[in-house]
């Protein structure tokens, strides 16, 4: 996962979260505008995830047909 820089510049920002979730951070010292970043950065990395596997779907689907036909290039020399 992306590490967030500590002097990052930050932008404020309104969120609704779930009042009783609020209260248990608090309670627990949790650093809630840390916290919500991090579920932020890895939603994002998540959805680049997503995004790079369907832009590159057909190539990954006519590499794997390939090495169906044809086995893995250069085969015979894997020493493993």
């Amino acid at each position: 996962m992306r590490k967030i820089a500590a002097n990052a510049v930050r932008q404020p920002a309104n969120l609704s979260i779930d009042s009783q979730l609020m209260a248990e951070a608090k309670g627990l010292n949790v650093n809630v505008s840390r916290a919500a970043e991090a579920g932020i950065a890895e939603a994002v990395a998540a959805e680049k995830t997503r995004l790079w596997k369907l832009e590159n779907r057909a190539t990954m689907e006519a590499w794997n047909d390939y090495v169906d036909k044809h086995g893995i290039p250069l085969a015979e020399h894997r020493q493993f």
